[in-house]
């Protein structure tokens, strides 16, 4: 039987050693090796990514973490890479085409009709920014998001200061961020480099979420099934005292799928949620990635929560609970292979 491979960043000397205790994934190498199943790194990096292809036309499938954009350099050789491996008949997962049509800001448009969407906009070009947002924020508060990101990189949330239409106040969620007030010259300049054509660059405009103090809920999800869940106070864009930073953000806390204050949604996810979503999207089935999580705001005006984001590229860390279904999917694979 041909290896499983985890793929996920590193060196040339880490690739050399190839350890799987040098990575996050030691406890998911170890289950995957008790149940019988071969599971090699693949330490990846742009600059030896010829061999890592090679390595990769040797297994019978991949699991794949790597942000979409991670020290500069964005994901664009590692997805064509991938493409090709797949289409040599090696399962993917992530494959590129689910990171596209899920794991992107453009998620929100695709799904603001649904039971867990919102008013969401696609913004091509600042002088549509300039047009547009200033109807949206008299009606309220706005998030803006890159397309593509992590870690709170090009999120920033904006409304009117002062309740008149000279001033903005914005805070950027990349931690450490403090509010600022600029006029719409201001905002454009810092949001310019988001519209890079070249890269497909866009913004997702979104409403703002009071309810965001209550906490974010990260549901983990291997396939269609609830592997577990995370907690987290996610303040970075919550109005500061004053001109301060905002307050830190609490620790994220993770529990197992049984979890009785998350079977709500749970039972949402797995009773059709997924599969409006995966609809949405046009993703089949079988194309749902093996790991990836959800992140809900707590629901308001009826709704039971609302879509912040879908993280497919790297899910890391997530709960243990989540193993033993991620083993049996890849047992599953391999017996189909």
């Amino acid at each position: 039987m041909k290896p499983w491979a985890l793929l996920y960043p590193g060196d040339r000397a880490m690739r050399d050693r190839t350890d799987p205790r040098e990575s996050r994934f030691l406890p998911l190498f170890e289950a995957l090796r008790t149940a019988g199943i071969d599971a090699v790194p693949a330490i990846y990096h742009d600059d030896f990514a010829d061999e890592v292809e090679t390595q990769l036309m040797q297994v019978a499938g991949v699991q794949v973490w790597c942000n979409p954009i991670e020290g500069g350099r964005r994901r664009d050789r590692l997805d064509a890479l991938l493409r090709r491996v797949a289409d040599a008949g090696v399962f993917v997962s992530s494959h590129p085409e689910a990171v596209l049509r899920l794991g992107t800001k453009d998620v929100l448009l695709a799904t603001r009709d649904l039971p867990f969407g919102s008013d969401a906009h696609r913004i091509d070009s600042p002088a549509q920014l300039a047009n547009e947002l200033p109807a949206r924020l008299d009606a309220g508060a706005r998030v803006l998001k890159q397309q593509r990101g992590h870690s709170g990189i090009g999120v920033w949330r904006v409304k009117w200061a002062d309740g008149g239409r000279d001033q903005l106040r914005i805070r950027h969620a990349q931690r450490g961020s403090v509010e600022e007030r600029v006029g719409m010259d201001g905002l454009l300049a810092r949001l310019r480099a988001y519209f890079d054509p070249a890269a497909d660059g866009h913004l997702i405009d979104q409403p703002w979420q009071p309810q965001m103090v209550e906490g974010m809920t990260r549901a983990y999800l291997v396939g269609d099934r609830v592997g577990g869940f995370g907690h987290q106070a996610v303040n970075a864009l919550f109005p500061a005292s004053g001109n301060g930073s905002a307050p830190e953000p609490g620790p994220r806390l993770y529990f197992d799928a049984d979890e009785p204050r998350f079977q709500p949604l749970r039972q949402h996810l797995e009773g059709g949620w997924i599969a409006m979503l995966r609809e949405a999207v046009s993703l089949a089935p079988e194309q749902l990635p093996l790991l990836w999580d959800c992140d809900f705001l707590p629901g308001s005006e009826g709704k039971p929560a609302v879509l912040c984001e879908i993280n497919v590229s790297s899910v890391s860390p997530y709960p243990p609970s989540c193993n033993p279904l991620l083993v049996d999917a890849i047992r599953a694979h391999l017996a189909s292979a």
